[in-house]
């Protein structure tokens, strides 16, 4: 009978041992991500001003923009809090304001809207696509993606589509494919917040027009957008 007792004793050990074993090899093992990056698709909603306007030209209503991207992300410090980022996007601006354009001919009209006369819309929109380049900081950890950060950048946008619309009484008049515009734009932007949402500006440093003039002053407006943006991992 002891001799019994002590092989059952020792069976029931050694189990207990295996168990723990077993149980200790099947937990999964949390692995470090040492070279993680930020890459994130962006979003942003702006409020559109025109600055350098000619005399007389004033803007109306609510001038909106729209942009939308990608941008991947190259660390270049060990802590990876320090990045540098590039990619590709679409903005979609409009600007509501009293500078009517129609075309007579091949040639583009410009003429101050005055206050006398009846209008419904008159706004300029434009389509472009964005190479970004920006300087990241941030307080990013491999652990959470919630962080301070404050990027900053050069944009450079080339224009893909453009559309003016003046309707007034007598009608509606729409411009598009207009020379005038600057195919080629550039300007530096900021953004700064917490997580996934952050504020963002916008500023123009080449005039939205390279030849257009109205009563014999050339326009040379350029553009600053304000508004918020979103990263989303």
């Amino acid at each position: 009978m002891r001799i019994f007792l002590s092989c059952f004793l020792l069976l029931s050990v050694l189990n207990a041992f295996s168990q723990e074993d077993a149980t200790t090899e099947n937990i999964p093992i949390k692995k470090v991500d040492s070279l993680y990056r930020e890459d994130q698709f962006y979003f942003g909603i702006t409020y559109n001003i025109l600055r350098d306007k000619p005399s007389g030209l004033s803007q109306s209503k609510f001038s909106s923009g729209l942009s939308a991207g990608f941008l991947r992300d190259m660390p270049i410090n060990k802590k990876r809090t320090v990045a540098i980022a590039s990619g590709v996007g679409f903005t979609y601006n409009n600007f509501n304001q009293n500078l009517a354009i129609t075309s007579f001919g091949e040639n583009q009209v410009y003429t101050y809207i005055d206050s006398e006369t009846a209008y419904d819309k008159n706004k300029f929109s434009l389509l472009s696509i964005d190479v970004p380049l920006e300087f990241r900081l941030r307080t990013s950890t491999y652990e959470s993606h919630k962080f301070w950060r404050i990027y900053g950048g050069f944009k450079l946008s080339y224009l893909l589509y453009d559309r003016s619309i003046f309707n007034g009484s007598e009608g509606k008049v729409v411009v598009t494919g207009n020379k005038d515009f600057n195919k080629m734009q550039y300007g530096t932007y900021i953004s700064a917040g917490y997580n996934t949402i952050n504020l963002y500006a916008y500023y123009g440093l080449n005039s939205l027009f390279k030849s257009a003039e109205v009563n014999g002053e050339p326009v040379n407006m350029k553009a600053l957008n304000i508004g918020i943006i979103f990263y989303i991992l």
